[in-house]
């Protein structure tokens, strides 16, 4: 596996104006792995895998007898694609494991360091924008 390329899509940052100090949350989340056709790779296969990395300021609100509801008090979201060469054999694990919505080990964790050093720059300064802790 290795990396070909990065794609922000969509960068996206509010806050409320009731911001209060609250739970700092991230999550990367996976949301679909394509077969790409590059002519720039030809015994390698081209896999676009699509993210969305989301950094939530949230204030747990109880319920009674119900599971906490989280409202967000600010969000700073990046939607992009991240381009992979992988061999035949590679990609062929990468696209039957994703029909089950999983991400291989090997390319999991790296993919998710990647992801954090692209992205973590950026929500910084937005989140200064802002003036989020």
């Amino acid at each position: 596996m290795q990396l070909v390329g990065f794609n922000l899509k969509r960068i996206q940052a509010h806050k409320s104006p009731e911001f209060k100090r609250s739970n700092i949350n991230t999550n990367i989340e996976f949301t679909d792995v394509l077969k790409e056709k590059l002519d720039l790779l030809r015994e390698a296969d081209a896999l676009r895998i699509s993210f969305i990395f989301t950094v939530a300021y949230t204030e747990a609100q109880e319920k009674k007898e119900e599971k906490e509801e989280e409202k967000k008090h600010a969000e700073v979201l990046f939607d992009g694609d991240v381009m992979l060469s992988a061999d035949k054999e590679e990609s062929k694990e990468m696209l039957k494991l994703w029909k089950k919505k999983q991400i291989p080990e090997q390319f999991r964790i790296p993919l998710i360091n990647f992801i954090l050093k692209r992205c973590s720059v950026k929500a910084l300064s937005l989140e200064e924008d802002l003036s989020l802790p």
